[in-house]
């Protein structure tokens, strides 16, 4: 498959994005020979890349990880912030923060919580990023207001939303405390900041988001700003999804 030469750095554990695309425009990365652009692209597998003279091999390629990271609120979901706000690359220790390529898996806005997946393996996150391939995910969520039942049939049905009808969600409310509603959330889509949004247009923000689920790998007792590696179980039912996802 083929992917973007910067992409393809970052992966590989050489550098940073924003590193990679510098190597690139001083001339210093070749592919098959043929000093590269910027938005060139690459088959890692097949093709001949250089970088300062060395050609890339398996021997420089990191060993694949698979991390569940507990995202405290305030952090950016991504390696790199231009603004210099913290990420969440910034909760693992310096031997896991560069040169090996680790980077999230999609996004949890930066003010909410919960399960976030790091991984260098690029395939994967290729998979898990794709909508034909949404995982369902779980959230604890607690809105601003007393939302009635009609509101949430809607919204658990699915309804026209920007031009797109949204897939049905599993909605449970767990609590109705004063002027709050806290409910349990599965979706199996991932639009832009969805929950938060579709809540304000219903006229109920959303007081607080966190993730405890991404499909059977849960966040359980890990402490915020923690993370661990996946389990043997998580990794076997996470490819298993995948597989099965793939044949529809």
């Amino acid at each position: 498959m083929s992917e973007r030469i910067q992409k393809i750095l970052r992966e590989w554990g050489i550098a940073s994005r924003r590193e990679a695309e510098t190597m690139i425009t001083e001339g210093r990365v070749k592919v098959n020979g043929v000093v590269t652009q910027l938005g060139d692209k690459a088959n890692a597998v097949k093709d001949k890349i250089e970088v300062d003279g060395k050609i890339l091999s398996n021997d420089y390629r990191p060993r694949l990880i698979y991390f569940l990271l507990n995202k405290p609120k305030g952090y950016i979901s991504t390696c790199e912030d231009p603004q210099g706000r913290k990420t969440v690359m910034d909760l693992l220790p310096p031997h896991l923060k560069s040169g090996k390529g680790i980077h999230p898996v999609g996004r949890l806005d930066r003010n909410s919580t919960g399960a976030l997946l790091l991984t260098n393996d690029g395939s994967l996150t290729v998979k898990l990023t794709h909508p034909r391939y949404d995982l369902p995910k779980t959230y604890l969520v607690t809105l601003e207001g007393n939302i009635p039942n009609k509101i949430i049939q809607q919204w658990a049905e699915g309804f026209m939303w920007e031009g797109k009808q949204t897939l049905p969600a599993e909605i449970t409310i767990n609590k109705r405390s004063g002027n709050q509603t806290q409910m349990e959330i599965i979706l199996r889509e991932g639009r832009y900041r969805q929950i938060r949004r579709i809540a304000e247009l219903f006229g109920y923000p959303v007081v607080s988001l966190h993730r405890k689920a991404i499909g059977t790998i849960k966040i359980a007792s890990l402490s915020s700003g923690k993370y661990r590696t996946l389990t043997i179980p998580e990794m076997y039912d996470l490819k298993k999804t995948i597989r099965e996802m793939s044949k529809n």
